[in-house]
């Protein structure tokens, strides 16, 4: 019998409550042992059983603890990362993993000199519009790609409480490195890294002192142009993916329904945790070789954050390589930071 995988998370706010809490608790694999909170003890009342330490230090002198979930204010992930390594655990690390690619090569490095792995989390590949647009292109229905867009918007005009979001000084603020790790990831995963790339960042909203409007360009050898896009300005939003290939288009909202459920107190081991409404399809039009036009619904998958834990417990339990690699995060961060 396997044992369970003693875990630590070194916050419990939205990130520790939501996307962390639910799936250590419920994966059979991982044991939720304990939590860093200085002052309002919330996770030992939802999870009675866990330890709350008030410190870091404490924390990671816990000799039962073998991973640690980074999930703390961008700018302190790096630091982090690199004191729960040199105390003998393996991380888990909040996107962005860090603020420089410098970062990714001196986390991964220290990683392996004290044998121990880095995990970066990167949830979004599992979100259920995402897994609908990867099925449709591994099955390569749409051809040769030539274009792709992915976008991840909302309207906030105002200014985020959480002052290490707002501040131009704080290392990682800013929208391209909250929102923008999302979809550059996606657009990584499915398509690789790219040959070269351009970056447009803006600040619109009233008062704001950082980026709050990001495009990146990416374009590969192939000829493939994909374009990311992700803004705080957005009211009335549009797709989330489209993708035009020699043999169709592929257009499809942003629906997945798992950050709303678990924010309403829904388990991933619930029945309907993951699953979209029947309507929430998106368009997949082909154009055989008469030049006929066909359009039919694609239905989403099921949202599956688990598989990110279930990938991290595979990789240390079972030696499994994990699809998040090295080389993926440096390149997102070579790309962000530059």
């Amino acid at each position: 019998m396997t044992v369970p995988i003693q875990t630590g998370l070194l916050a419990y706010g939205m990130s520790g409550r939501i996307f962390h809490a639910p799936f250590l608790e419920a994966h059979p694999g991982f044991a939720l042992r304990a939590v860093v909170e200085r002052s309002r003890k919330q996770m030992q009342q939802a999870y009675p059983h866990t330890i709350s330490y008030d410190s870091v230090g404490d924390l990671l002198r816990d000799p039962t603890i073998e991973l640690v979930v980074v999930n703390t204010p961008n700018d302190t992930h790096f630091d982090l990362a690199c004191e729960a390594l040199r105390a003998g655990k393996h991380v888990l690390i909040e996107k962005p993993v860090g603020t420089t690619a410098a970062d990714i090569e001196a986390l991964f490095a220290l990683g392996r000199e004290m044998n121990r792995q880095v995990f970066g989390y990167q949830n979004r590949r599992w979100d259920s519009d995402f897994l609908a647009v990867r099925k449709v292109v591994e099955s390569g229905q749409l051809g040769q790609l030539i274009e792709a867009h992915f976008r991840f918007d909302r309207y906030k005009t105002a200014i985020h409480t959480k002052v290490f979001k707002e501040e131009p000084t704080t290392l990682g603020s800013g929208l391209h490195f909250d929102l923008g790790p999302h979809i550059l990831d996606q657009a990584i995963s499915l398509f690789g890294t790219p040959s070269e790339f351009r970056k447009t960042l803006g600040s619109f909203r009233p008062h704001s002192r950082v980026t709050d409007y990001m495009q990146l360009h990416l374009l590969y050898s192939s000829g493939l142009n994909v374009y990311l896009t992700t803004s705080l300005l957005v009211a009335d939003p549009g797709p989330a993916f489209v993708l035009h290939g020699t043999r169709g288009s592929l257009r499809k909202a942003r629906t997945d329904v798992q950050e709303t459920q678990l924010d309403q107190g829904l388990t991933p081991l619930d029945a309907a945790y993951g699953v979209e409404p029947a309507d929430a399809v998106g368009t997949l039009t082909v154009v055989n070789d008469k030049g006929e036009k066909t359009a039919t619904p694609v239905a989403a998958e099921r949202g599956d954050y688990m598989g990110l834990f279930e990938a991290v417990y595979q990789s240390l339990r079972h030696g499994q390589p994990y699809p998040i690699t090295e080389q993926h995060l440096r390149t997102q961060l070579e790309i962000l930071a530059s």
